[in-house]
């Protein structure tokens, strides 16, 4: 991938920013992981290393020879090797610090979590990172910030983003097919992520980039144009999906901000996903529930643009007891602070009134038709119920009214009170 292509696509950008990322190398390819080690040290990347893995991606890169091309490098390498690594918890960020405090970078041998926990020690204690792809699940490759989750509530961290980014399409190929469809399903999302984005720039002039949008929606579309080859054991689709999740990530570096890749339907997924590991329960691949949610928040926001063509906003007015008891007590404090203050106190509301035939028509013409996204997902081969990512009813219905109190963002769902709407009745 020629990244001073898209860097130089972006010089003297209109929105008035400087581009940058600090991602320099990014190579996918058949065959990769035969020349790890020489690609990572034309890099320039340091010597001594910890590599982090779980037992699951540590075996699909040693049948193809990983360590031992590092090491046919120079390389020198300390490992961590998790038995199943499923959460990005703060607990497992501090143990790769201490095993990291003596070598000069890091290498994270997997995707998600693994990926998430080696990013913030990475850039807590100033280490190179390094990820060596084994299947294109998501699209946090290159993002500079991780969700973690510190008892029991997920917010996203300052990161290190990558300075190197390489995957073997031969191992992407091979990987589990619901994996390639979660990160399918977490490519989806970019939808209603751009349109919560350019809301927010709407009401209270938040910082937003039209360029910045079409890297994120251009990779969207390679993504929505391998729809029917998600699943196969292709090298080139599986290829090409990683570049799309790879470019998204790098959306997010471009902005500064998630906003690029995320919009309300992470944040339902987020909250699911809290419920869940409170009480020890598995809370399925991330890419997996944002597909869900993404296809409820976008029946949600279509059908509020159709039916509600005006609107008399009033100021919000939360029942704070009522939002924490959607909470545990572990979670509250930071419920309270990622609301105070209250984010929705920054919109003016004649404004809101103003803009609203505007707010509409972007929903309706950005954001896709539900049945055709359905059947898009349905042919990646993507959970789209909510009983596929073992989500009862109930915690549908507190996942979509309290959700967007675990951000100090503006989404659309989280403006849904001061126009006393129920997104529930728009489900249908």
């Amino acid at each position: 991938m020629d990244l001073q292509v898209l860097l130089d696509s972006l010089k003297n950008c209109p929105c008035g920013k400087e581009h940058t990322f600090d991602t320099k190398v990014v190579e996918i390819y058949s065959g990769l992981t035969a020349d790890a080690g020489k690609i990572l040290d034309r890099a320039g990347f340091p010597k001594k290393l910890l590599l982090v893995a779980d037992d699951n991606t540590f075996g699909v890169s040693e049948k193809r020879g990983l360590t031992a091309a590092l090491a046919g490098s120079g390389f020198e390498l300390k490992k961590l090797i998790y038995k199943d690594m499923k959460y990005a918890r703060v607990e497992q960020v501090r143990e790769v610090e201490a095993l990291a405090a003596d070598v000069e970078g890091i290498i994270s041998v997997g995707t998600g979590s693994l990926n998430d926990i080696c990013r913030v020690a990475s850039f807590e204690l100033g280490k190179k990172f390094c990820i060596f792809a084994t299947a294109p699940s998501m699209d946090g490759f290159a993002s500079d910030t991780a969700p973690i989750i510190e008892n029991n509530f997920k917010t996203s961290w300052k990161a290190r983003q990558p300075m190197v980014i390489l995957a073997d399409t031969a191992i992407l190929a091979e990987s589990p097919a619901e994996l390639k469809s979660a990160g399918y399903g977490d490519m989806v999302a970019k939808y209603l992520g751009i349109v919560d984005w350019k809301i927010a720039h709407l009401l209270i002039n938040e910082y937003y980039c039209q360029n910045v949008a079409n890297v994120t929606m251009n990779a969207l579309k390679k993504c929505i144009s391998l729809t029917d080859r998600v699943t196969e054991k292709n090298e080139e689709a599986a290829g090409a999906i990683m570049e799309a999740l790879v470019l998204s990530g790098l959306g997010m570096k471009l902005a500064t901000s998630s906003r690029p890749a995320s919009g309300a339907e992470h944040v339902v997924s987020h909250y699911w996903e809290c419920y869940k590991v409170t009480r020890g329960i598995w809370p399925e691949f991330h890419g997996k529930k944002v597909g869900v949610a993404t296809l409820l928040v976008n029946r949600i926001y279509r059908n509020i643009a159709k039916r509600v063509k005006s609107i008399d906003p009033v100021p919000d007015a939360p029942d704070w007891p009522d939002v924490y008891s959607h909470f545990t007590p572990e979670q509250i404090p930071d419920v309270k602070k990622l609301n105070d203050p209250n984010i929705c106190d920054e919109i003016d509301l004649d404004h809101f009134r103003a803009v609203w035939p505007e707010i509409r028509r972007l929903i309706l013409t950005e954001l896709p038709d539900d049945e055709v996204l359905l059947d898009e997902m349905k042919r990646a081969g993507c959970a789209v119920t909510p009983e596929e990512v073992h989500v009862d009813r109930q915690l549908l219905e507190d996942g979509l009214r309290y959700h967007a109190y675990m951000r100090h963002r503006i989404i659309l769902t989280r403006l849904l009170p001061m126009l006393r709407l129920d997104p529930l009745d728009f489900l249908d």
